[in-house]
């Protein structure tokens, strides 16, 4: 366990993250920057940006067309570090219609899993589509070592070390897992500065007590690493995380929420134990992601992913 104190933390994580992005730019094909507007994403674009001064990165965001709220921060960041910006939109007929497909490259049926990928899926094939790009870089796995909802009002420094070990832990489940099949099932290489191992390593040995959200702000410890030397907006900066699902726009989830409502009775619902024994289906948005899981992406029945054997996360 490391004794550094709070501004010895800073600067070590500072100098960590920015060694991390460093060894991610070295291709021989283009890169490019997934660019939602939160903080993590943020950074990782902005500490390239500040590594290639020659080079106008490629930066790309998505959204839904109705009230797509992080558009207008990804766009901020990226008028501020002055990148070469795609915004793309998405609409309720593009999110239903890539749903099985989803599901089938992710196989899961974890409800926030599926709703946080459709974007990046969808997001990440409009990039092989359009682009010559190979490579992305993105911010994942910054949550699980600086905090997020379910660790900022941890009770204790114990309690937040014990579960932000619990979420590295299960990284393959969730974070990973849609990151990782999102972008490489659309023939792209992802990699991800947050999770390189010595960063990683120090960022647990630091005293929890200092990444404790002591300050009614979440990642305090990382937003202070960058604080100086105008990284980014002191508003994005600061800014507090939004989930991908909803930074696409909120209206994505109703959306998804209304369809399942359309295609299932309370009924059906009710009877869902009979199909589903194991880790029954409560809504009817989850009964819809269940069954979707069951066919491929075809639409052709998989008897193979059936039976209460199945792991709940990953078959």
């Amino acid at each position: 366990m490391s004794t550094d104190d709070f501004e010895t933390a800073t600067h070590k994580i500072h100098d960590l993250l920015v060694e991390s992005v460093d060894q991610r730019l070295a291709s021989d094909a283009p890169v490019g920057y997934l660019l939602s507007g939160g903080l993590d994403s943020s950074l990782v674009c902005s500490i390239a940006a500040r590594l290639q001064p020659d080079t106008k990165i490629r930066t790309f965001a998505i959204g839904m067309d109705q009230n797509p709220i992080d558009l207008k921060y990804a766009r901020e960041v990226a008028d501020y570090l002055g990148t070469d910006h795609t915004e793309f939109i998405m609409t309720r007929e593009d999110v239903l219609g890539v749903l099985r497909e989803v599901i089938y490259t992710l196989e899961t049926w974890d409800i926030t899993t599926i709703r946080a990928s459709i974007g990046m899926y969808i997001l990440c094939k409009k990039i092989h589509e359009t682009t010559d790009l190979k490579v992305i870089l993105t911010g994942e796995c910054s949550d699980e070592l600086f905090g997020y909802k379910y660790t900022d009002f941890a009770p204790s420094p114990e309690e937040f070390q014990k579960e932000a070990a619990k979420r590295l832990r299960e990284l393959y489940m969730y974070d990973v897992l849609r990151a990782d099949r999102c972008i490489s099932a659309n023939s792209l290489e992802g990699r991800v500065p947050f999770a390189d191992r010595e960063f990683v390593d120090y960022v647990m040995s630091v005293d929890p007590d200092l990444k404790m959200n002591h300050y009614h702000k979440g990642k305090y410890l990382l937003r202070k690493a960058f604080e100086e030397g105008d990284w980014l907006p002191r508003d994005i900066l600061m800014r507090e995380k939004a989930a991908f699902s909803d930074a696409v726009g909120h209206s994505m989830v109703d959306d998804l929420k209304e369809y399942a409502e359309s295609k299932y009775s309370d009924e059906d619902l009710a009877k869902a134990g009979e199909k589903y024994p194991y880790r029954t289906p409560f809504t009817k948005e989850s009964l819809l992601y269940r069954v979707l899981s069951n066919y491929g992406a075809s639409g052709e029945e998989n008897t193979k992913l059936k039976g209460p054997e199945l792991n709940p996360v990953l078959f």
